[in-house]
């Protein structure tokens, strides 16, 4: 079985309570902890990524951000999948020939730009190029971003995530999504369903999430920022 199959038979078929966990790397070190540490699969996220390249969140070139994720997938034998953001204004072709190259295994693509939602036919559309253009190379998780934009009403996400699906996305990631409301995006929403998931002891447990009916948890740039913070006390104590 190629990774790419690995990783979307990861997402199905799962028992309640039981999701697919998924940490997000930000270089090849932090990806062979995971890997090491036992996980299935891997899935970058773009903050992360761009803070380990020194800039800001939605900033990091294009080349940057592929070149990344080669590293790490070069780095682990398990599935990668990648964060691009909106996609870098490439062509659905491009697009997907890049991520295939830097050995990613799936991708993640934003429905805003510039903080504004995009058309969710006009994406939808998208979307569809790019599976045409990936056939079954890519995994694609459709990022969903009604919440992060002041949009609370979840009929809205269940309305992008019937389009995106049924242009082809593998997954939708309703990000922001209140705890409250996942039994009814579950009910509303056909396949998997990605959430992100706080560090910070918040909120419901991985277990709890599962049981909500929720396939796959991400934690963005989460862990970075914690193993950042350790090290900065590890910093703190060198200087005392």
């Amino acid at each position: 079985m190629n990774k790419a199959r690995t990783f979307r038979a990861l997402h199905h078929h799962r028992a309640p309570g039981d999701p697919l966990v998924l940490p997000g790397p930000w270089d090849a070190a932090s990806a062979r902890v995971f890997a090491e540490a036992g996980f299935p699969a891997l899935a970058t996220p773009s903050a992360a990524v761009a803070a380990s390249l020194g800039y800001a969140d939605g900033e990091t070139p294009a080349d940057e951000m592929f070149a990344a994720v080669a590293r790490i997938t070069r780095a682990v034998d398990i599935p990668v999948s990648a964060d691009v953001e909106g996609g870098y204004g490439l062509a659905p072709k491009e697009l997907v020939e890049r991520l295939l190259e830097a050995g990613a295994v799936g991708c993640n693509l934003e429905d805003s730009e510039h903080g504004v939602l995009q058309d969710p036919h006009a994406h939808a559309d998208w979307l569809a190029e790019v599976r045409s253009a990936a056939a079954d190379a890519l995994f694609v998780n459709a990022r969903i971003d009604t919440f992060l934009r002041g949009v609370t009403d979840p009929e809205r996400v269940i309305e992008r995530a019937a389009l995106y699906v049924a242009a082809g996305a593998d997954c939708v990631y309703p990000i922001g999504a209140p705890t409250a409301v996942l039994p009814l995006l579950r009910a509303g929403i056909q396949g998997p369903v990605n959430v992100f998931a706080p560090l910070d002891g918040e909120g419901p447990s991985l277990t709890a999430l599962g049981e909500l009916g929720v396939t796959r948890i991400t934690f963005g740039p989460g862990l970075q920022r914690r193993a950042a913070r350790a090290l900065r006390d590890i910093a703190a104590g060198l200087t005392a």
